[in-house]
């Protein structure tokens, strides 16, 4: 199943029912279109037909799943659908509109805006007018404001046409919350290695060509990375340099690909090298073989996102509390990348690595967090002490719920000195965050000593009278 490659820009409406338009994808269309498919691009040769066509989505479209229902229950609904690139969420629309002989409506939020949306409310309306529905398929939905995507939900709530978004962002972050509720959330995952096994297949046959030698096919399902629409032009390209009864072996991929595939083969040890090459730069504050790595990977064709994701992890790893400006910078750089792209925003990506590397080191947090969740595993569920639970009704309150809780903020210093926070039984009380002797921790480390200090005098006070005794 291949994503976004599915048909360019749609065609004027159908004059009449009978005669679906190019643009709601109807069958006469497509046999008008036969007679060109052999010069056509590998990937809309192997467009898939029909649902049964359609690679991968198992948790979507096997037998009695969301998608499958909603086709054969010929009713459709509004939808998101959610993904990585090349996994099919433009041709699972346009099956769709398929499936119902519904006009299809292909608005893209990159370059569209409200005129576009105006001109697809007047083709639903005369789509409808001619007893058809309507499909209006929105491409990375989550690039319209919300006023462009408030524009929708009237038409959404009428039934004037069903809406389907498509987004590889988080739709909870990313589409409008008014616009969310009246439409299913359906997540597409990366194409699995068995599906794109059987896409390379496929493509062999159809172009013709001597399928490529196991290892070599294991490469360029690994360049894919669960993206059916990279390997298909991928391939196809290869093909075309070598030509069709060439031996397709690892390097001839070299050969055809260069440094991009050498450097980068996505389950290979080389590129799970140059990552942690990077990593240890980093936390080794060495700015200039930082950014070596990081230039190598960029070169390389790693997505920017996932360098943006590791570098996120960086900064709470390996910088802590030593320096909390970092982890906010990294989701700087993460943004300005969204905005950019590629070339300009790879200078934030730097700019973070640079000052990842420059900044104090602390894994303090990082320590901490992994012994307190061991301790927790080995340790029992213990009850929550009856002073540190909460009281909103007069029953707890009648069992103590709260009772002697000490207001932090009505203390001296507001710090409630020789308070317990554990449970009762936890006696002493297990220390995981130990601070380090850099960056913003030193201060950190200097607060944590005066406040134990003021615990150890108001336990020494609340003991003295025993001693007395």
């Amino acid at each position: 199943m291949i994503d976004d490659l599915f048909g360019g820009a749609p065609s004027a409406p159908a004059p009449a029912p009978a005669a679906a338009s190019a643009a709601s994808g109807g069958t006469a269309s497509r046999r008008a279109g036969e007679a060109s498919q052999a010069h056509a691009p590998l990937a809309e040769r192997l467009r898939p037909r029909s649902l049964d066509e359609v690679i991968g989505q198992h948790s979507l479209l096997d037998a009695g799943k969301p998608l499958r229902v909603a086709f054969e229950s010929g009713r459709p609904h509004s939808m998101i659908l959610w993904g990585p690139p090349g996994v099919g969420k433009t041709t699972l629309a346009r099956l769709m509109a398929d499936a119902f002989d519904a006009e299809f409506v292909q608005i893209s939020a990159v370059l569209g805006g409200v005129k576009d949306i105006r001109e697809a409310v007047d083709r639903a309306r005369l789509a409808q007018a001619q007893g058809r529905r309507c499909i209006v398929f929105v491409d990375e939905v989550h690039r319209f404001n919300k006023a462009q995507q408030d524009a929708f939900l009237p038409h959404v709530e009428s039934g004037l046409f069903t809406f389907i978004g498509a987004t590889t962002e988080n739709p909870s972050f990313e589409v409008n919350s008014a616009l969310l509720s009246r439409a299913t959330v359906h997540v597409l995952q990366p194409i699995s290695e068995e599906d794109l096994q059987g896409l390379l297949r496929r493509a062999s046959q159809a172009l013709g060509a001597a399928a490529p030698e196991p290892a070599a096919a294991q490469r360029l399902i690994a360049y894919a990375d669960g993206d059916a629409r990279r390997l298909l032009n991928t391939y196809e390209n290869v093909v075309r340099m070598v030509g069709p009864q060439a031996t397709i072996d690892e390097a001839t991929l070299e050969r055809c690909l260069g440094a991009q595939l050498r450097r980068y083969d996505k389950g290979g040890e080389q590129f799970y090298d140059t990552i942690s090459a990077l990593h240890k730069s980093v936390r080794g504050s060495q700015p200039d073989a930082a950014l070596y790595w990081l230039v190598r990977m960029l070169d390389g064709g790693v997505d920017a996102r996932y360098i943006t994701r590791r570098l996120i992890r960086m900064a709470a790893e390996d910088i802590g509390l030593a320096d909390p400006r970092a982890l906010r910078l990294c989701l700087d750089a993460a943004e300005t990348y969204e905005r950019l792209g590629s070339p300009e925003g790879e200078l934030a990506l730097a700019e973070a690595v640079v000052y990842l590397a420059v900044a104090p080191k602390s894994n303090a947090v990082y320590t901490a967090y992994k012994a307190a969740r061991a301790f927790v595993e080995k340790d029992g569920t213990r009850p929550v002490p009856l002073h540190l639970r909460n009281a909103p009704t007069k029953l707890m309150k009648s069992l103590d719920y709260g009772r002697d809780y000490r207001y932090a903020h009505d203390e001296a210093g507001g710090y409630a000195a020789g308070e317990h926070y554990f449970p009762d039984a936890l006696d002493p009380p297990p220390q995981f965050y130990a601070p380090v002797p850099r960056g913003l921790e030193i201060r950190i480390g200097e607060k944590l000593a005066q406040l134990r200090a003021l615990d150890d005098a108001a336990a020494a006070a609340a003991a003295a009278p025993d001693q007395s005794a």
